[in-house]
C-alpha cells in the first residue's frame, strides 16, 4: 500500500502567532458586539443551571414539552428575582446618596481638615479623597440608575433567548443516545462544562445568602441606613471572584463614615472582614475549586478579562467563560495535559504518563517489561507487519523474548 506524503506542516512558532492572531480577532468581535454577546450569554447560563429540572419530570411521564416549560418558568422566576433585587437596590441606593449628600459634604471637608492637621499636604488630601467627592457620587448614583435600566432592557431579550434555549436544551440532552460512542468524547466534555457551571453558582448562590444575611443583620444592629441595599450588594459581588468582597465592602463603609464616623466605619469593616474573610476567602474557595479546578490566579485574571470584554456582566460570568475555553481549546486535545494542569484542572493528571518502575523514561518504540517477558511484544512486531529486533541497550538480555527465527530444537527420534 503506499501513502501519500504529507504537505509541510507550520513550525510551532509560526501555529503560536496564527493561534494568538485568530483568539485577539474572536476577542475584538466579542467587545464590539458585546451588547448582544452579554445577555446570551447570560441566558445560556440561567438555561443550563435550570436544565436539570427537566429530568425527574420526564420520568414522572411528564411530555417533553411539559417539561421544557417548566424550564423556562423556573429561568423566568431566578431572572425576575435578580431583576427585583437590582431594580429595589439601584434606585435605593440613588435615592440614598442624594438624601444624604449634605452629611457627605461635611464629611468630606472634615476628611480634608483631619488630613491637613496630621501633616498631610492638601493637595495629597485633596487628591485621596477626589474620589470620594459628592458630584462624583451624584453621577454614580445616575449611572447606577441608567444601568439597571439598561439591565433591564437586556433581560427582555434574556427571556427570549431562555425559551430557544430551553427548547434546544431538549434536543440536545439525547446527544449520547443519537451518536454513542462516535461523539463521546465532545458529549463529555459539553457534560462536565454545564456540571461544573451548576455546581459553581450553586455554591456561590449558597454562600452568597448566608454572607447577605449575616451583613444584613449586622449593619441594622450598627444603625446603617439602608442595610437591605447592602446586603443585596453582598449578595450579588460573591458572585465575582476574589475582588466581590471589596466591591461589597466599600459602599456600606464609606455609608457609616457619613453618618458615624470613623468609629462606625471602622465597626463595618470589622465586620465584614471577619464574616466575609472567614466564608468567602478561606471557606468557599476550598468549594469552588472542587466545582470547577481554577487556579486562584486564572479565577482573578479572568475577572479583569472577560469584564474588559463584554462588560459588567463578564464579572459574574468569568468563571463560566473560562470553563467554556478550557472545555473547547484544552481538553479535546490530549497534547494540552500541560496548560490544563496550569489551569488547575487535576483531570489531566490521571492521563500524565507514568514513570517506568526502573527510574528510567521510556522511549515511545520501547515495549513495557512485562510484555517482554511474556513474548507479548514480539508477537505484536509481527502482527504489524515489524521486525522483533530489540535495539542494542533497550531490553536487558535476560528479559528478552526466545529468537523466533533460531534452529528449531531436535527432534529426538530423529537424533
Amino acid at each position: 500500500m503506499t501513502s501519500t506524503p504529507a504537505g509541510p506542516s507550520l513550525a510551532p512558532a509560526t501555529r503560536t502567532l496564527l493561534t494568538l492572531a485568530a483568539g485577539v480577532v474572536v476577542l475584538a468581535g466579542l467587545y464590539a458586539a458585546n451588547d448582544v454577546v452579554a445577555p446570551i450569554l447570560l441566558a445560556a447560563v440561567i438555561v443550563i443551571i435550570c436544565h436539570p429540572v427537566r429530568f425527574p419530570l420526564e420520568r414522572h411521564g411528564w411530555p417533553r414539552w411539559a417539561a421544557t416549560t417548566a424550564v423556562i418558568v423556573v429561568a423566568y422566576l431566578i431572572l425576575a428575582a435578580l431583576l427585583a433585587m437590582l431594580v429595589f437596590a439601584g434606585f435605593q441606593f440613588a435615592d440614598l446618596v442624594q438624601s444624604y449628600l449634605p452629611q457627605l459634604q461635611q464629611a468630606m471637608r472634615d476628611l480634608v481638615d483631619q488630613l491637613a492637621t496630621l501633616g498631610i499636604d492638601t493637595d495629597v488630601a485633596d487628591a485621596a479623597t477626589s474620589w470620594l467627592e459628592p458630584s462624583r457620587l451624584l453621577s454614580l448614583a445616575g449611572g447606577v440608575s441608567s444601568t439597571v435600566l439598561g439591565i433591564a432592557t437586556a433581560f427582555f431579550f434574556v427571556l427570549a433567548y431562555a425559551i430557544f434555549m430551553a427548547a434546544d436544551g431538549a434536543r440536545y440532552s439525547t446527544a449520547s443516545q443519537v451518536f454513542g460512542a462516535s461523539q463521546a468524547g465532545p458529549v463529555d466534555r459539553a457534560t462536565r462544562f454545564s456540571g461544573g457551571v451548576r455546581r459553581y453558582f450553586v455554591v456561590n448562590a449558597s454562600f452568597g445568602a448566608v454572607v447577605a444575611v449575616i451583613d444584613g443583620i449586622a449593619l441594622t444592629i450598627l444603625g446603617v441606613p439602608a442595610p437591605v441595599v447592602w446586603a443585596i450588594l453582598a449578595f450579588v459581588t460573591n458572585f465575582v471572584p476574589n475582588i466581590g468582597f471589596v466591591l461589597g465592602l466599600v459602599p456600606p463603609a464609606i455609608m457609616a463614615f457619613v453618618v458615624g464616623g470613623w468609629q462606625l466605619a471602622l465597626a463595618v469593616v470589622a465586620v465584614y472582614c471577619v464574616v466575609n474573610v472567614v466564608l468567602q476567602v478561606l471557606v468557599q474557595p476550598k468549594f469552588v475549586a472542587d466545582a470547577v479546578n481554577l487556579s486562584l490566579t486564572l479565577s482573578f485574571v479572568s475577572v479583569v478579562f472577560w469584564t474588559f470584554v463584554i462588560g459588567p456582566l463578564g464579572a459574574i460570568l468569568a468563571i463560566p467563560l473560562t470553563l467554556l475555553v478550557r472545555a473547547l481549546l484544552l481538553e479535546g486535545d490530549p497534547r494540552s495535559g500541560w496548560l490544563r494542569w496550569l489551569s488547575g484542572d487535576d483531570v489531566a493528571a490521571v492521563a500524565a504518563p507514568t514513570m517506568p518502575p526502573d527510574g528510567r523514561p521510556r522511549r515511545t518504540d520501547e515495549a513495557p517489561d512485562e510484555l517482554v517477558e511474556s513474548g507479548e511484544a514480539g508477537e505484536a512486531g509481527e502482527a504489524g507487519g515489524g521486525t522483533t529486533e530489540e535495539p542494542p541497550g533497550l531490553v536487558p538480555a535476560e528479559h528478552a523474548a526466545p529468537d523466533r527465527a533460531g534452529p528449531a530444537p531436535s527432534d529426538p527420534e530423529k537424533g
